[in-house]
C-alpha cells in the first residue's frame, strides 16, 4: 500500500473514534479511521456489549432456576442448564453484527478505515503496520483515541487463573468458583451474571464498602442482591496473591487467609493507553496519566486533539462518543466546546443504578443549598408487577428555585430512566416543571415525577 494522506487522522476505532470518523465524513472530511482490532473499541468487543448480553443471559437462567423451586407466579420449570459455549457464540454473533455495521457506517459516511498498528513518527504522521507491511498517513489534524485497557495488579498478573474481565467475558465454561478483586462495577456485574450462571463467587475488596463511587443508599438493594444469590462480600480485604488453589487475602484486623478460586478476576480498574502507539514521543501534557485536554478536546500540541478514556474520567462510551462528534465538527470549522450539565452513568448491576448530575454528597460539597425528593418502588404498581419493588429515584434540587442539579435511581431496568434524567438537567428543568408532566400509568418512570413532588413536598402516593 502506498503511503496516504487526509485532512483528519483518527487513532483508535472504538466508540469516539468511529463516532468522530462518521461525523467527519458526514461533513465532507477526508478522514482515516486506524485501529488493529475490529471497529467498536472495547466497549463493543470485549465490555459494554459482551457483559450485557452475559448479564441478559445470566438473568434467563435465574429466573429458571427460580421457577424450579416455589414462584409467587405460579410457573414451574425443571431442572434448567445452560451450554455456555453457546451464550458466547450467540455473544460473539452480536459484536460481528456490529463490527460489520460500524463499518458500513463508516464506508457509508466516505472515512476510510485502515486496520493495523498504529506508531506515531510525530504529531503529524502515523506508521501503521499490518504483518509484514507497512503504510505511513500524514494528516492535517490528528485524534487519539485508543481507550483504555485493564489495571494488572503486580502480585496478581494475567495469565493462568488470573484473568481481565476481556477473559471473563470470553468463559465458555462456569467456573465451579470465581474470586473478584475489586467491588466495582465491573466487578459487581460480572460477579452477579457468573452467580446467577451457577458459580460461588466471592468478592474482595479494600474498601469498607461495595461501589464506592455510589453513596449507601443507592448500593444497599445491590448488596442485598449479593448476599441473596450467595456471594461472599470481603470488605476492608486485600488481596495478596495466588495461594494454593486459590486467592490470599489480609483481613482489616491483619489476618491473613485464602479464599478458594478456579478463576480469579481482576477488576481494579482501568488505565488510559496514554502510551500506546509511541503516543509519549509527542510530549503531550498529562494529568497523571492521562493526557491533558481543554474543553475543545486540544493537546497541548497544536492540531492534536485526544478523546474518550485517553483523555481521564469518566471513561463512558457515550461520553467519548460526544467528544468524537464535537471534534469532528470543530475540525470542519464549527465554533463547538465541551459544555455538558452532566453525563449520565449506568451501573448494570441487579438491580441498577443510574446517575446523572450532582448527588446530595456532591451538591453540598459545591456548595449549593439543596432539597431531596425520593419516591420509592415499593409504592409503585408497576414495580410491583415486576416483582422489582426494590429501589428507589431520587431527585436533588437548588432550594430557591427548584433547579434539577442531579438525579438519581436504584431499581430493576433504571437505566431506560438515563434518557429522561440527562434530558431534565440538559434543558435545565424544575422540580415543578416535571412534577407537573403527565407521565404514562403503570410505569416506573411515575417514580421521576413522584419524586420531584415529594421534594415539593406534596408526593401523592407515599
Amino acid at each position: 500500500m502506498s503511503d496516504l494522506t487526509c485532512k483528519l487522522l483518527i487513532v483508535g476505532a472504538g466508540p469516539g473514534g468511529y463516532i468522530c470518523g462518521i461525523r467527519a465524513g458526514q461533513l465532507g472530511i477526508d478522514a482515516i479511521v486506524v485501529d488493529e482490532q475490529k471497529p467498536g473499541g472495547t466497549c463493543l468487543n470485549v465490555g459494554c456489549i459482551p457483559s450485557k448480553a452475559l448479564i441478559h443471559a445470566a438473568e434467563e437462567f435465574h429466573k429458571l432456576t427460580r421457577y424450579n423451586g416455589q414462584s409467587p407466579l405460579g410457573i414451574r420449570a425443571e431442572q434448567p442448564s445452560i451450554d455456555l459455549a453457546q451464550t458466547v457464540a450467540w455473544k460473539d454473533g452480536i459484536v460481528s453484527r456490529l463490527n460489520a455495521g460500524v463499518a458500513g457506517l463508516l464506508k457509508k459516511a466516505g472515512t476510510r478505515l485502515v486496520t493495523g498498528r498504529a506508531t506515531f513518527l510525530d504529531g503529524k504522521t502515523v506508521k501503521v503496520t499490518t504483518g509484514d507491511s507497512t503504510v505511513q498517513i500524514r494528516a492535517q489534524a490528528v485524534v487519539i483515541a485508543t481507550g483504555s485497557e485493564p489495571v494488572e495488579l503486580p502480585f496478581l498478573p494475567f495469565g493462568g487463573k488470573v484473568i481481565s474481565s476481556t477473559e471473563a467475558l470470553a468463559l465458555t465454561k462456569v467456573p465451579e468458583t470465581l474470586c473478584i478483586v475489586g467491588a466495582g462495577y465491573i466487578g459487581l456485574e460480572i460477579g452477579i451474571a457468573f452467580a446467577k450462571l451457577g458459580a460461588k463467587v466471592s468478592i474482595v475488596e479494600a474498601e469498607d464498602r461495595i461501589l464506592p463511587q455510589y453513596d449507601s443508599a443507592l448500593t444497599r438493594p445491590v448488596l442485598k442482591t449479593l448476599h441473596g444469590l450467595g456471594i461472599d462480600v470481603h470488605l476492608a480485604t486485600k488481596a495478596k496473591g495466588e495461594s494454593g488453589d486459590g486467592l490470599a487475602v489480609e483481613t482489616a484486623d491483619g489476618a491473613e487467609k485464602g479464599l478458594p478460586a478456579d478463576r480469579i478476576l481482576v477488576t481494579v480498574g482501568r488505565r488510559p493507553r496514554s502510551e500506546s502507539a509511541n503516543i509519549a514521543s509527542l510530549g503531550l501534557a498529562t494529568d497523571g496519566a492521562c493526557l491533558r485536554i481543554d474543553d475543545t478536546c486540544r493537546t497541548s500540541m497544536n492540531g492534536v486533539y485526544a478523546i474518550g478514556d485517553v483523555a481521564g474520567e469518566p471513561m463512558l462510551a457515550h461520553r467519548a462518543m460526544a467528544q468524537g462528534e464535537m471534534v469532528a465538527e470543530i475540525v470542519a470549522g464549527h465554533r463547538r466546546s465541551w459544555d455538558k450539565r452532566c453525563i449520565p452513568a449506568v451501573c448494570f448491576t441487579d438491580p441498577e443504578i443510574v446517575t446523572c448530575g450532582l448527588s446530595p454528597e456532591d451538591a453540598k460539597g459545591a456548595g449549593l443549598d439543596v432539597s431531596t425528593g425520593q419516591f420509592p418502588f415499593s409504592a409503585n404498581g408497576r414495580a410491583m408487577t415486576m416483582e422489582a419493588e426494590d429501589g428507589f429515584v431520587r431527585v436533588v434540587a437548588r432550594k430557591s428555585d427548584g433547579l434539577i442539579v442531579g438525579l438519581q435511581a436504584v431499581g430493576s431496568g433504571v437505566s431506560e430512566l438515563s434518557a429522561a434524567f440527562a434530558v431534565a438537567i440538559e434543558m435545565g428543568a424544575r422540580t415543578d416543571d416535571l412534577g407537573a408532566v403527565i407521565h404514562a400509568h403503570p410505569t416506573q418512570s411515575e417514580g421521576l415525577q413522584e419524586a420531584c413532588l415529594a421534594a415539593l413536598g406534596h408526593a401523592l402516593h407515599i
